[in-house]
């Protein structure tokens, strides 16, 4: 083995195929060699000898001790323990959060919960960016949490009384109800209650969860939604940080946070809340369409109204009007093909529906205060 490779010991206390394929593809663009035993098998490697080490140190007291003695350069991408002093490279739990309140909203639904199992990190931070995104909009959100309900047990008898709690307060909710779950399976959760109780999903509760890790998620009777929560970008960032603490940079003094790929529509919330048919028919429209030149006139076209009617309507319906909405999904869309390609600014114009670069610029910079170029440049990149 070359003595100037880079040994670095992947210390993760749990699995995900797409945070170890990002870290392998750093790996591999930078002549790593990766010890990964230890997320297979759970056993510490006491007595290690690297030069950096990668940790997700949630749960598992003898993980975080082997790591703070090893005394190596390392990155955790856990905020679990944030007396530990790490730099950290995390998932930006408010912006899937943001992505998932832009997606109910867009589809007209004015009920909104959020429902978490358990005390977590992670889940509070994605409660209360759903809690903010909502409030901003003008939506109040009720916080389902079972490990604070009056029935919460940890008795063999928990499943039960978990599933009973939930459905009651699911039915007593108006609908139509947008549920944003603290994770996958914790959607599954409230399908499963859903099921039970006879309440119908999507028609009378969507459901969105978090993580997007289901199996065979297109194989259910209904495949649950879920935000891409981008675990291979957070691996990647995570190495490349790595990378300049072993060269002996300083370390940044915030967590780097990590932006949401996006949102995996399916069956549990793909649905319009919105009762206007004309309005409906508009935002259906949009959503097929926006990659084209299409304008408001053919908007007020799909909805058979007027031009006044339709805009008075969709403000009403959603609280913007045709044409912002429009541009908010365009602008969406722009956002993600800057983060996720190397596309020029004229390629991802034509693919939102502008005719030039410079339509989108003008856009651009109107709803997020950076041209493409700037809002591009501002995105976190491998040092």
């Amino acid at each position: 083995m070359p003595h100037s490779q880079k040994r670095v010991l992947m210390a993760l206390g749990w699995y995900d195929y797409r945070l170890h394929r990002g870290i392998e593809k750093y790996a591999q663009e930078n002549d790593w060699h990766l010890y990964s035993n230890l997320a297979r098998e759970k056993v510490l490697p006491w007595g290690w000898e690297g030069h950096g080490i990668l940790a997700w140190l949630g749960e598992g007291d003898d993980l975080a001790e082997f790591v703070t003695q090893a005394g190596k350069p390392t990155v955790d991408l856990s905020f679990r323990r944030p007396e530990l002093p790490f730099p950290r490279v995390l998932e930006d739990h408010a912006h899937a959060a943001q992505l998932v309140a832009e997606h109910f909203l867009s589809r007209g639904f004015t009920h909104f919960l959020f429902y978490s199992e358990r005390d977590n990190w992670s889940y509070e931070e994605r409660g209360q960016g759903f809690q903010k995104a909502l409030k901003m909009a003008g939506h109040d959100c009720v916080w389902l949490r079972w490990h604070k309900s009056p029935q919460y047990c940890e008795d063999q008898q928990q499943w039960k009384r978990r599933r009973i709690w939930l459905l009651s307060e699911l039915r007593s909710a108006q609908k139509p109800l947008a549920v944003f779950a603290a994770n996958d399976d914790q959607a599954m959760d409230v399908l499963d209650a859903c099921k039970t109780g006879g309440l119908l999903v999507p028609e009378e509760v969507a459901i969105m969860g978090a993580e997007n890790y289901l199996l065979a998620a297109e194989s259910m009777r209904t495949p649950i939604s879920s935000v891409d929560t981008n675990l291979e970008a957070l691996g990647y960032r995570a190495a490349a940080l790595l990378s300049t603490l072993m060269k002996g940079k300083k370390a940044p003094s915030e967590p780097i946070r990590v932006p949401a790929a996006g949102i995996v529509t399916r069956l549990s919330s793909d649905l319009l809340a919105v009762t206007h048919k004309g309005v409906a028919n508009s935002l259906r429209f949009i959503w097929q369409h926006f990659h084209e030149p299409i304008q408001v006139s053919d908007l007020v076209g799909a909805a058979f109204m007027s031009r006044r009617g339709l805009h008075k309507a969709f403000l009403q319906q959603i609280g913007r009007t045709p044409g912002q909405e429009l541009q908010r999904i365009r602008i969406d869309r722009a956002k993600q093909l800057l983060a996720e390609t190397d596309n020029k600014v004229e390629v991802v114009a034509s693919m939102c529906g502008y005719q030039s670069a410079n339509s989108l610029s003008i856009a651009f910079k109107q709803a997020t205060g950076l041209s493409p170029k700037q809002y591009r440049d501002a995105l976190p990149k491998p040092d």
